[in-house]
């Protein structure tokens, strides 16, 4: 027999309890792994070979992080991410709007074979090698047009802002034509300011993609001094592993306090830090976002 305490009853509570314990251990599980590479990277090298690192750094020192900053260059790779970033999310935003906004509405003409020519380059793309040859010929080698351009816009994520925009009520769209608005005067101030879960939720999918960009990056930026992050932090971990191989037979404070896992454990950190300070504040517009966006009505 169930007893009420509190008009709740003993198995509710049971099953409550039984809920959170199941929920925080799953939570565990995916959070472990990002914590043990954060408390990999303020290791000793002693402590993550002899495998000592569990939940807390053992032996605590930095040399990792000393080692990526040393010659500032860190600090220049950052500063250009952050402008590809920024100027990528800014244009990809740009013309998803635009192109979502006419495609969500029926009263386009053509809108079905425009819909069925951009659904064929989601099925279909030139490759690699094409599109090296072309950036090439442009002339966009070692600029940031070469990585924004070809990139312009998702045609997925135009997708999901097309299908976001049609759920939105159309008397709104057509009391403000009747009140003489046009297009673009719609579209920025009565689209727009619906469309923010969405906008939210899609800027954060190019951000995250233009902040880890590293192959395209990779291909057309030769310039040590264009370099963006991603790729920057690859190459001081192939530098920081070849001087550890040189220096295996001598003995020394990088030898103790240093090693290639710490050293990509720390990578690692400062690639991914900058997103999780911004994800906090875009979480409520992102998690609406995607479920709204991703399901028409």
């Amino acid at each position: 027999m169930n007893t009420p305490i509190g008009g709740i009853s003993v198995w509710s509570r049971i099953g409550t309890t039984a809920n959170y314990i199941i929920l925080g251990f799953l939570s565990f599980l995916a959070l472990y792994p990002l914590w043990y590479v954060i408390v990999s990277s303020f290791s000793s090298s002693r402590a993550i070979t002899s495998g000592e690192v569990s939940l807390w750094p053992v032996e605590f020192n930095v040399e990792g992080y000393l080692r990526l900053f040393d010659d500032g260059q860190l600090f220049v790779a950052m500063w250009n991410t952050i402008i590809v970033t920024l100027v990528g999310t800014l244009m990809n935003m740009t013309l998803t709007t635009l192109a979502a906004y006419p495609l969500s509405r029926r009263r386009l003409i053509g809108r079905n074979m425009l819909l069925m020519f951009i659904i064929f380059t989601m099925l279909f793309v030139a490759g690699v090698i094409p599109n090296f040859i072309l950036v090439k010929q442009l002339g966009l080698m070692d600029t940031y047009w070469s990585l924004w351009l070809p990139a312009l816009i998702s045609t997925y994520n135009m997708f999901v802002m097309k299908t976001f925009m049609e759920g939105l009520p159309e008397e709104i769209e057509e009391s403000a034509a009747i009140d003489g608005a046009g297009d673009w005067r719609i579209l920025g101030q009565i689209i727009l300011p619906l469309c923010k879960p969405i906008m939210a939720a899609l800027s954060l999918f190019y951000a995250v993609g233009w902040w880890n960009s590293y192959f395209s990056v990779l291909l057309y930026i030769t310039k040590s001094s264009k370099q963006t992050l991603t790729l920057k932090l690859y190459q001081m971990i192939q530098q920081v592993n070849q001087s550890l191989l040189n220096a295996s037979g001598s003995e020394g404070v990088d030898q103790v306090m240093l090693t290639p896992e710490g050293i990509k454990a720390a990578a690692i950190v400062i690639t991914v830090t900058p997103i999780l300070i911004l994800y906090p504040f875009l979480q409520k517009h992102f998690v609406k976002g995607v479920l709204i966006g991703s399901v028409k009505g």
